[in-house]
């Protein structure tokens, strides 16, 4: 697994460059893959010709649908919510007050309001690898973007296809799971750790110093080399691109908000990387990396976002909270338009699963897995329009109700890849990617 930046730790060069790093990258990390052996797993199938992209933020702990997207306005006490709807910029179209800045952007975006399929389940693993966590642990499910990264390899030779945005989080079924049967080298590379510093030289490191450096590793790899040659046979150019990435700047340009207009970057709202709850961040700066990172080659990027775990004081989190997550919401999503990145760029927004209709005791809705919503934009999809339906207490699907996993098969489809595909696992097993019974969503194709 390729570290990007986050906390440093361990022994390290007078530099600020850590000594496990600068081993890991040159390929002398035991019982591991360091770079040159992830570039090269990942940048097998490579294609440049077609730059489909994928941004998902998982919601961590599942957001009250009636209070944002799907509001019951009609509904008794004790179930209704504290909240008014809102007119949207589609006609007859409402949502939360909690949203007005999404119900102004609402003609570029898809609201699923009828998702089915499941299960009470604290984890991302139903969103990520569209299995249940046991299921996934069990067999081996991986990642989507493993897969993305593994079917479609990278776009460029300095960055990665798949980059996961998201920190540790203290409920650990909330953190991001790993590449399963395909074998770490399809795992995200992380946006943590000690390597930061690699992605471009350290101050006061001349070219030619670092270059020192690169001789040296080779000494030691050829000795490796002398050791086991059938090992890392054809693996002389993957080396030469792992110093392509260290001795270039575009992936920590990418990584550099700051690079942005300050007018635009305050449109997103910078938010903050302090976890709320058990959960993610609401950092919205992570909203502006994850474009930028598409715009500099990652065919799919994930995030975690806040905490919607409300059993308690719904509402008044709900107040706290949803001002920063309309903002930044539809401020990506309006971004990806003006940049002429909806066509290529799928967005999807979701959480594990919704809340309970009635209100408990402490002001608070609890999980409901029978029915659930996301929000979508992008990716060329037909948007401007609410697909599916609940009753009238927003407890169950009664119109056109939509399998979870029907978002994946779409997502895959705006990638352009079979969502019935078979893949190779580690060992070469040919896997499906997805069930046959679920297909991309239709009204948005």
């Amino acid at each position: 697994m390729l570290t990007l930046w986050g906390p440093r730790g361990g022994g390290r060069y007078c530099d600020g460059v850590s000594r496990r790093s600068f081993l890991q990258v040159g390929g002398l990390a035991m019982g591991g893959l360091a770079l040159p052996q992830l570039l090269a797993a990942q940048g097998k199938g490579a294609t440049a010709d077609n730059h489909k992209s994928v941004i998902m933020i998982y919601l961590t702990g599942g957001l009250a649908h009636q209070d944002t997207v799907d509001p019951k306005p009609d509904a008794p006490d004790g179930i209704r919510g504290e909240f008014k709807p809102i007119a949207t910029c589609l006609p007859g179209v409402f949502l939360s007050e909690t949203m007005p800045r999404t119900a102004l952007a609402l003609d570029k975006m898809a609201i699923i309001r009828s998702l089915v399929g499941q299960i009470d389940e604290h984890s991302s693993f139903q969103s990520m690898t569209g299995f249940p966590m046991v299921v996934s642990q069990r067999e081996g499910k991986p990642h989507f973007g493993s897969v993305v990264a593994r079917v479609q390899g990278a776009v460029n030779p300095v960055t990665p296809p798949f980059v996961d945005l998201a920190p540790v989080m203290q409920h650990r079924p909330y953190n991001t799971p790993d590449a399963g049967i395909l074998g770490q080298a399809f795992k995200g590379a992380r946006m943590e750790g000690d390597d930061l510093a690699l992605l471009q030289l350290p101050q006061g490191i001349s070219p030619d110093r670092f270059a020192e450096r690169r001789g040296l590793l080779d000494q030691f790899d050829d000795f490796r080399r002398s050791v086991d040659a059938a090992a890392v046979d054809g693996m002389e150019s993957c080396y030469k691109q792992a110093f392509d990435v260290l001795t270039s700047d575009a992936l920590a340009k990418a990584l550099d908000v700051e690079q942005e207009d300050p007018r635009l970057r305050a449109r997103y709202g910078i938010g903050s990387p302090k976890h709320l709850g058990d959960g993610g961040p609401m950092w919205n700066d992570q909203f502006l990396v994850a474009r930028r990172l598409v715009e500099a080659g990652a065919r799919c990027v994930t995030l975690s976002y806040g905490f919607w775990d409300t059993h308690g004081n719904n509402f008044g989190h709900l107040r706290n909270v949803m001002p920063l997550f309309d903002q930044g919401v539809s401020a990506l999503v309006e971004d990806l338009y003006q940049r002429g990145l909806d066509r290529d760029c799928t967005l999807v927004v979701w959480g594990e699963f919704g809340r309970t209709p009635r209100i408990n005791k402490d002001a608070g809705r609890d999980h409901w897995a029978p029915v659930n919503s996301a929000i979508l934009a992008g990716g060329g999809m037909k948007v401007g329009q609410v697909i599916g339906s609940t009753d009238k207490i927003a407890a169950q699907a009664v119109g056109r109700p939509v399998h979870y996993r029907d978002v994946l098969a779409t997502v895959y489809h705006n990638l352009g890849l079979d969502p019935h595909a078979f893949i190779n696992d580690k060992a070469g097993r040919p896997i499906p990617i997805l069930p046959m019974e679920n297909e991309p969503i239709a009204e948005l194709i």
